[in-house]
């Protein structure tokens, strides 16, 4: 340091303590920690006065699956001021903590490790399974128990509620029998974010959305009567696995459609000239020149009351080898979701494998029409024509062969009118990181 440079902390005016220079944590936090034990302030404040007003927290439990984060801190901290303040103010503020010991969180970490091992869930007896996350929440109750006193939280910690313990699930089990008794408990169905992989349903803050290219495919739904007859529909879909569970057409009010004709094609082509098509007119041209249209014209303006009143036929009507299975009507539906953005102002609705189309479905008193065309491993179940069996999505994520084949079946029955790819962004697990589904389960409500 040149001489004549100024000490500037020998210009500081610091008072004089006897606290250390250093913190210290790692061999002074046990210190406190022994201190707090012996205190026992808890235990200490419940033997009181029995008479003071009660004040209970109602504390949302974490799931016992891992070592805390922030998130767990700023929650118990904020809680824990909460009961001391109210403790303070002179009540008798008690704090029971618990865990959540149930359900995918701790499920998914049993399925990790069998995973690891080469082991498939599904080949593991339902005792096991259960008897090995129970071990698995224990252990994991205990450590968060020992990080929340780390944190300084007081409460009950020697006699905490668990979800899994048999007291607690005996009177879940009597209060959902109350709901049974009274008539309030009944079954029904409803589209939700599927798993393939874990085999479960997913809440919202389980989806992540990443990057994912889809097949894309342009379907025609043949008017086979009125003055419309002999014209087709067309919807374009990202989904073609969702098809064979198709039941309505959605259209908006606001939309203008037109009658197209087709007057020249590409030698490879699904259009046929003479082939007429409704469609918006604002994605007309576009949709043409994906199906290697080389001209066109259009005939006339679409009303909204023609719309209102067509019944189409599904894509796979009639077709041979299905019995019968696909041979129902499948109407327009007016629908605000629908928007001229892409496609071809058209929406194929499967209520069981979409929100939108769901609602619609609710809002028309039409949830009786409901499928259940597709299991938990997203396969399609054995009484489905053609494609019983083919996956969507296989035990790794990966894109299964239904989409191929549906694809396929709908080359062979003419409803075809061109495909492509897409890649966008996409619902997946934030666990396992694979796609995920929309898929109709049936649910307690």
């Amino acid at each position: 340091m040149p001489e004549d440079s100024k000490n500037y902390k020998d210009t500081l005016f610091l008072p004089k303590t006897s606290f250390p220079m250093r913190a210290g944590l790692p061999t002074r936090e046990p210190t406190w920690l022994k201190h707090w034990e012996t205190l026992d302030i808890y235990n200490f404040l419940r033997g009181k006065d029995d008479s003071r007003e009660k004040f209970v927290l109602h504390d949302g439990p974490p799931y016992a699956n891992g070592n805390l984060h922030i998130g767990h801190a700023l929650n118990k901290i904020l809680k824990d001021f909460i009961v001391r303040s109210q403790q303070m103010l002179g009540k008798d503020a008690c704090y029971v903590p618990g865990w959540d010991c149930h359900g995918l969180p701790i499920e998914w970490k049993i399925e990790e490790k069998y995973r690891s091992k080469g082991v498939n869930k599904d080949d593991i007896s339902l005792n096991e399974l259960r008897s090995e996350c129970r071990k698995f929440a224990s252990k994991w109750v205990e450590i968060q128990s020992n990080e929340f006193k780390r944190l300084g939280i007081i409460g009950n910690w020697e006699h905490p509620y668990l979800t899994m313990d048999f007291s607690s699930e005996a009177v879940i089990a009597e209060e959902f029998m109350k709901f049974v008794m009274n008539g309030s408990l009944y079954q029904g169905s409803k589209p939700v974010m599927w798993s393939p992989v874990e085999k479960t349903a997913l809440a919202e803050a389980e989806i992540e959305y990443r990057e994912h290219i889809s097949p894309t495919i342009w379907v025609k739904f043949l008017i086979p009567s009125g003055v419309l007859a002999g014209a087709s529909v067309v919807i374009w879909t990202t989904t073609p696995w969702t098809i064979p569970s198709n039941k309505a057409v959605a259209f908006n009010k606001d939309i203008v459609y037109g009658l197209y004709k087709v007057l020249e094609t590409e030698n490879e082509c699904w259009a046929k000239i003479g082939d007429l098509l409704i469609l918006a007119d604002n994605l007309a041209e576009d949709c043409l020149k994906q199906s290697r249209v080389l001209s066109f014209e259009k005939i006339q303006t679409i009303e909204k009351s023609d719309l209102e009143n067509l019944i189409l036929r599904h894509p796979f009507y009639n077709v041979s080898g299905a019995k019968g299975f696909w041979d129902y009507e499948v109407p327009m539906i007016d629908g605000e979701h629908v928007t001229e953005d892409s496609g071809t102002g058209f929406v194929h609705t499967a209520p069981s494998h979409g929100s939108d189309d769901y609602e619609a479905f609710v809002k028309l008193g039409w949830t009786d029409r409901m499928t259940h065309n597709v299991g938990e491993d997203s396969s399609f179940k054995q009484e489905i024509p053609f494609f019983s069996g083919l996956k969507i999505f296989n035990s790794n994520g990966k894109e299964g062969k239904a989409n191929n084949a549906v694809i396929e079946k709908l080359t062979e029955s003419n409803a075809l009118l061109a495909r492509g790819r897409l890649r966008h962004s996409y619902p997946h697990s934030w666990r396992s990181k694979a796609p995920v589904i929309f898929r109709n389960t049936p649910q307690w409500f």
